[in-house]
């Protein structure tokens, strides 16, 4: 499987429902909580071309996007080859 970053704040809904369906998936990710972070936030920002919103999810060196994107390869069957490096 593809190393997952993604980008959090704790209290965010969308980022706990994008991390639902990985861990659903069984993929491990590195969790990057930019709460109170500005300098982790400007980071995310520049490598999410621009997008400043959480969460902010990467597979290998795809950028997903943010949940909405996430749940849209799920339901598209694009996920999991995805996940598996087959892209």
């Amino acid at each position: 499987m593809r190393p997952i970053q993604i980008y959090t704040k704790q209290t965010c809904g969308y980022c706990h429902a994008a991390k639902s369906l990985l861990k659903k998936k069984n993929a491990e990710f590195e969790e990057i909580s930019v709460d109170g972070d500005a300098e982790a936030q400007r980071k995310m920002s520049e490598r999410a071309g621009g997008r400043w919103t959480v969460p902010q999810i990467f597979i290998g060196d795809t950028h997903v996007g943010g949940c909405d994107d996430l749940y849209a390869l799920e339901s598209a069957g694009k996920l999991d080859p995805l996940l598996a490096g087959s892209t």
